[in-house]
């Protein structure tokens, strides 16, 4: 086999300012493109015949390799009009692919052994085998599940921590026979790990995993462009390096070098290098044509070409390109990254972690810093599924979300209307403008509903007239932290997709801004409450709720739905004590289950007046907690297998349906299932999980174990004051008090342990898991759960926490314990493997 592709498309949006002018391809590793590193590695195997599919700057790839003969190859090119996807872009070029081809990517870093590869792949006469590696960090990657026999078996692409079901990923290269194009759509997008590979399984064709042991990177931001730098330099990838041997100081003849200058580490010096006098290099790359001045000390660095470095400056483990020149006496500290034809004047500092875009002036003795958190923070991605979260005012400041608000508009596109809230929060109010004029400064439109809880907003977006929403709120589980959740144009949680093209805004910071006379509008819409209280209102049974007469206790958190739900539960004729019933901001009221308060106010209130039920909602009023007439708060789990029996109870008549609750959740859901006869559906652990299983029309309930209920027919997403009005109908057509419930169902236990593991071997321990529960009952909806006898134990990898949470469930209560901490041992066993 001599064919390959070479996938040379990327825009390396989150290399910038490296690749403002240059595609990713072509950015230097030891002075050459990571591109030539491919096209060298490939002709080692005997694969010369190559074809390059191009995208973003064409015309600096083909200017550069020609027709391939001056690196002993024969290179055609494939030019992309579109973005067809990477499948796409392939099937776009199969005129020249008429035999068996190797795939691979033009922007990674490898010394891969290709022909044990292909080897591999015509042993077990494979049509398309993907080459894999296992990695520490492997959540940005796509996760390849394959069986013993090396066959695929499962793909995730782009998983969540509870996905990772091994530490085994796609690298994108891919070994196909010719007859695969012909699965993929001519110039249509199509991609190989969402498309093409799930297509191959689903019609059974021979796909396998090759795990290989060599060097792999992918160079996907500045810092792993910088780790890439310092292994090739260090010898650890092995890199044909024209000859050179890696691991010592390598200095072009024709560099001009004093024997005054010192030269410590591992140093790479290209073509026509001058340095000066008492000069000190320790661990750099230094590429063409460069000048550095008289007592000059660089660590770490790396230089491109036709760069000037003034006398006595300072430079620590920067990236400086092409054309750039650095003044005397200039100090330059940590993880600096300075684009192509800037100017840094005479006695200058620039402060660490700062990004100077092309053609930028440092005026002389300027001192030049930057959000140093901000930047650290959000090194690789921001989002949390649909969620965006930080410290208040210092992560989440008014700069970042003025380039935030930037982003969404420029995703939600021109002349767009865009649906704004918050909570009182008084960081959320400062954040909420910061973001609207930011997305007013690239000519999107707001409407502010201001001051009003997720689920009024979520109300309001179904009305259709807006391209998509965000709300404010201090964190519901950090009242030092602000979240920023952001809505789908039909008031879900915004889609995957469009949080990785919102990352690609905010990180490429190239944000385009209109005229000042297009700017969009910020308008104020009124109704929005009267719309939610007629919602409401149409959707329950008012009459039977108000014969009850119910006697309730309602502790409103101090959150917003004080200024609409005393209103409602008026119109339900009911008795009602309220406890922190106005709006404040300042307040952190922390849910009862969360802080296991022996007995609160609460307890003690529904105790000495009698009354017949509590509830506590969540101040963004999306969730709710239950104290029952004994005084006795109801955990949140129990309180699922609550609010799930008084549903079924009061649907019996229903055609069938389904509901669906966590994967977390106890099996007394499906004991309370089976005498209805109703499926029960397992989902992940999270709200954006919740409200995708209403996509199902047959999903009429969707339970949360935090006080999260779903009632499909009213909403697709968790509201507390529906749920409690929904309650407290279901309780009025039964005849059934809580309490009561809770004495008649069986009792599981779950018992909780949490156990720190490194972030980079998270995937790891999912190996471990998956390979040790292989033979076992398992399901693997989010981590893996175990099945043994009648327990259960969930092993669980934390979003945000580099930890596993572990969920042991049994009808004893010691029984699961013990399960809980066998299994905890297990994972720091495997963590140290």
């Amino acid at each position: 086999m001599n064919k390959a592709v070479i996938m040379a498309g990327g825009f390396g949006t989150r290399l910038r300012p490296l690749t403002m002018t240059i595609p990713k391809p072509m950015v230097p590793l030891l002075n050459k493109p990571m591109m030539e590193h491919i096209v060298n590695l490939l002709k080692k195997y005997g694969i010369t015949d190559i074809v390059s599919v191009l995208y973003f700057h064409p015309e600096i790839i083909t200017e550069h390799f020609g027709d391939g003969s001056k690196n002993g190859i024969n290179m055609t090119y494939k030019k992309a009009q579109a973005d067809y996807g990477t499948a796409g872009a392939v099937r776009n070029a199969a005129e020249h692919l008429k035999d068996r081809f190797i795939i691979i990517s033009g922007d990674v870093l490898t010394d891969f052994d290709l022909q044990k590869a292909i080897e591999y792949h015509i042993e077990k006469k494979s049509k398309a085998t993907i080459l894999l590696t296992r990695v520490t960090a492997p959540l940005q990657y796509g996760i390849v599940m394959t069986d013993d026999d090396g066959r695929i078996t499962r793909f995730l692409e782009k998983p969540s921590w509870g996905q990772v079901f091994s530490d085994t990923i796609n690298t994108g290269i891919y070994i196909l026979e010719p007859e695969v194009l012909d699965l993929i759509p001519f110039q249509e997008e199509f991609d190989f790990s969402k498309d093409l590979f799930p297509l191959m399984l689903e019609k059974n064709m021979p796909l396998y995993g090759y795990v290989n042991k060599g060097y792999w990177k992918d160079v996907g931001n500045l810092n792993e462009y910088q780790a890439g730098q310092y292994d090739a330099l260090a010898g650890k990838v092995n890199l044909n390096f024209d000859g050179s041997e890696l691991g010592k100081i390598r200095i072009d003849k024709t560099a001009v070098i004093p024997e005054s200058t010192k030269l410590d580490g591992v140093v790479l010096v290209g073509e026509n290098c001058i340095i000066g006098e008492d000069s000190i290099i320790t661990n750099c790359v230094i590429g063409n044509n460069v000048k550095i001045g008289n007592a000059v000390h660089l660590n770490g660095v790396t230089i491109w070409d036709n760069v000037t470095v003034g006398d006595f400056a300072e430079l620590t483990h920067n990236v400086i390109c092409n054309n750039t020149k650095i003044g005397s006496q200039v100090r330059i500290e940590e993880n600096v990254f300075i684009a192509e034809n800037c100017k840094i004047g005479n006695l200058s500092v620039l402060n660490s972690n700062i990004k100077l875009w092309p053609n930028k002036v440092v005026e002389e003795g300027s001192i030049l810093s930057s959000s140093l958190v901000q930047e650290e923070k959000w090194q690789r991605e921001l989002f949390t599924d649909a969620r965006i979260t930080g410290v208040s005012n210092i992560e989440m400041n008014p700069e970042f979300g003025a380039k935030l608000g930037a982003a969404l508009g420029l995703t939600f596109g021109s002349n767009a209307k865009v649906l704004a809230s918050r909570d009182p929060d008084g960081v959320s109010r400062i954040m909420k403008r910061a973001i609207t004029a930011g997305i007013s400064s690239v000519g999107v439109n707001v409407n502010d509903l201001q001051t009003i809880s997720i689920p009024q907003t979520r109300q309001e977006l179904q009305t259709g007239k807006y391209d998509g929403g965000l709300h404010i709120r201090k964190s519901p589980r950090n009242p030092d932290d602000t979240d920023i959740i952001i809505f789908n144009k039909d008031g879900r949680d915004i889609a995957l997709a469009k949080t990785k093209k919102i990352e690609r805004y905010f990180f490429g910071e190239d944000i385009k801004r209109v005229h000042y006379s297009e700017v969009g509008h910020l308008a104020y819409p009124e109704r929005t409450n009267e719309i939610y209280l007629t919602r409401y209102a149409e959707f329950l049974n008012l009459d039977i709720i108000r014969k009850h007469r119910f006697k309730l206790l309602l502790d409103y958190s101090y959150g917003l739905a004080s200024t609409i739900f005393p209103k409602i539960l008026g119109n339900m004729n009911a008795e009602v004590l309220s406890l922190h019933n106005y709006v404040d901001g300042s307040k952190f009221h922390p849910d009862p289950n969360e802080v296991k308060q022996e007995e609160d106010e609460t307890c003690k209130i529904m105790k000495s007046l009698g009354y017949e039920l509590g509830f506590r909602l969540m101040a963004g009023a999306e969730k709710i907690s239950m104290v029952d007439e004994r005084g006795e708060w109801i955990s949140h789990m129990r309180l699922l297998s609550i609010v799930t029996k008084l549903f079924l109870e009061t649907n019996r008549d229903k055609e069938p349906y389904k509901i669906a609750v966590s994967i977390v959740a106890s099996s007394e859901i499906d004991d309370i299932a089976k005498d209805y006869d109703v499926e029960v559906i397992r989902i992940k652990n999270h709200h954006s999980a919740m409200m995708d299983a209403t996509l199902d029309e047959k999903v009429l309930f969707v339970g949360g174990i935090y006080g999260g209920f779903i009632f499909r027919d009213f909403l697709f997403a968790s509201d507390g004051m529906y749920t409690v009005g929904k309650m407290l109908e279901m309780i009025a057509t039964t005849n059934l008090r809580p309490s009561q419930i809770d004495s008649l169902l069986s009792k599981r236990y779950v018992h909780k342990q949490e156990t720190v593991v490194p972030w980079e071997k998270k995937g790891l321990v999912m190996r471990k898991a998956m390979e040790f529960s292989d033979d076992q009952e398992r399901q693997l909806i989010e981590g893996v759960k175990i099945f043994q006898d009648d327990d259960s134990v969930l092993l669980l990898p934390a979003k945000e926490k580099a930890c596993f949470d572990v969920y042991a469930e049994s009808s004893d209560p010691n029984k699961a314990n013990v399960l809980a901490e066998q299994y905890v041992r297990l994972i720091n066993q495997w963590k140290s493997e």
